[in-house]
């Protein structure tokens, strides 16, 4: 038992806007400067410079995989106007994994996009999938020799911020203080559920953006889904089926012909009759407000399975916020006995990317810390935490054995 099959990826993700730094063109730039409540990202932790230390650090640690992702807003600045030597950097950050030994999984789109395209409607905008079609065409020039392709990160949470836009600029007076997507629980309303005509152009755009990788490049290629790992009371099986298809299953479905399909799950919530239920207020829930739920992950690779039909699972982001890296290592001991127990199933999974390798900007602020290395804001300098030395053990071993304690 807790044996991980041989070639199975372990690693750790991050996202372009939250660790590099100086995103100007980017409608999150925007955001942060005229957005009530919002922290800058300002330089993030600078890893646009530093993203070759950063990737030494992992394999270092006997780690073989590095999730990262390219950003559109640099890479098309303006419509149709598309920088060589962006494309190059990213280039240059895919031949440094490929020269470390870390397999390069890369996200096309990771929540931003270029300020340009969000004043074009964004994600509703009549050129859409066109403009998103052409962004990709001309990334798919640099990632020869990437074996694994995330068209989108998250296209629920996408779905579920574009919601929130668009009900802020329907009612500018009643605009509140900005509402992370990542806090789930706090004395502010619980989050927007995402509005499924939005998810349906998502699926479009995923799927345009499929065709041309698959065209281009020999990577596989599917996108991760935020997966709430939601729990029924008695009674309340009903109501978990209509939320899972909001906020889940219209991805799942939106994964049908896809090469694997990313799992991303921190927490699980209960369900009852009236809807989903708040996140108990605990001493160990995280710094995010969830509760602390390390079988969430087992959870939501059992649903992805049966929702997509045993299309291979790669887990693309799990983890922890607390300052407490001795809880990060618990956290993540158990959350891996539950995909252990998944795989002896015989659930197809491909590997596991720990969220995230660095403390970073926190999508409007900056507490909450799920890093496996910590930056000082003002130096750079990264300082690994025991976690990242034990996740590297536990992969060397490539089972968790005594590790987990």
């Amino acid at each position: 038992m807790n044996n991980f099959p041989p070639g199975f990826l372990w690693g750790a993700s991050t996202a372009p806007h939250q660790i590099e730094g100086n995103n100007i063109n980017s409608d999150w730039w925007l955001q942060e400067q005229t957005v009530p409540g919002m922290e800058p990202s300002g330089d993030a932790i600078d890893s646009y410079h530093r993203y070759a230390e950063d990737m030494e650090l992992l394999a270092d640690a006997g780690l073989t995989a590095y999730r990262f992702g390219i950003e559109w807003a640099r890479i098309e600045p303006l419509p149709g106007r598309f920088s060589r030597a962006e494309l190059a950097h990213y280039r240059r950050m895919i031949d440094t994994a490929l020269g470390l030994g870390l397999t390069p999984v890369v996200t096309l789109n990771h929540f931003t996009t270029p300020q340009w395209f969000a004043d074009e409607g964004g994600w509703l905008g009549e050129r859409a999938i066109e403009r998103f079609a052409s962004y990709v065409t001309e990334a798919t020039t640099i990632l020869d020799g990437v074996p694994w392709v995330v068209t989108m990160n998250e296209p629920n949470m996408l779905a579920m911020m574009a919601t929130m836009r668009r009900m802020m600029t329907a009612a500018p007076d009643a605009q509140q203080d900005w509402q992370s997507p990542t806090v789930d629980q706090d004395p502010r309303p619980q989050l927007s559920p995402p509005d499924t005509q939005i998810g349906a152009r998502l699926v479009e755009a995923h799927r345009a953006a499929r065709d041309i990788v698959r065209a281009r490049t020999d990577a596989k290629v599917g996108w991760t889904i935020a997966n709430r790992a939601f729990v029924a009371r008695p009674g309340a099986e009903e109501k978990k089926r209509e939320l899972e298809y909001v906020w889940e299953d219209l991805y799942l479905h939106g994964s049908a012909g896809d090469d694997f399909v990313g799992v991303q799950s921190y927490s699980s919530q209960w369900v009852n009759e009236d809807g989903i239920e708040p996140h108990p207020a605990s001493p160990e829930n995280t710094l995010v407000g969830t509760a602390y739920r390390p079988d969430a992950i087992g959870i939501a690779i059992r649903h992805t399975a049966e929702v997509t039909g045993g299309i291979p699972i790669l887990i693309t982001e799990n983890g922890i916020a607390t300052a407490d890296d001795e809880r990060r290592i618990a956290y993540t001991g158990e959350a891996l006995q539950h995909v252990s127990e998944a795989i002896a199933d015989g659930i197809d999974v491909r590997g596991y990317l720990h969220w995230t390798l660095l403390d970073n900007y926190e999508w409007g602020h900056w507490e909450p810390t799920f890093g496996l290395v910590s930056v000082d804001r003002q130096t750079f300098v990264r300082t690994p935490k025991p976690s990242l030395a034990w996740l590297g053990s536990v992969a060397r071993a490539g089972a968790l054995s005594a590790l987990a304690h």
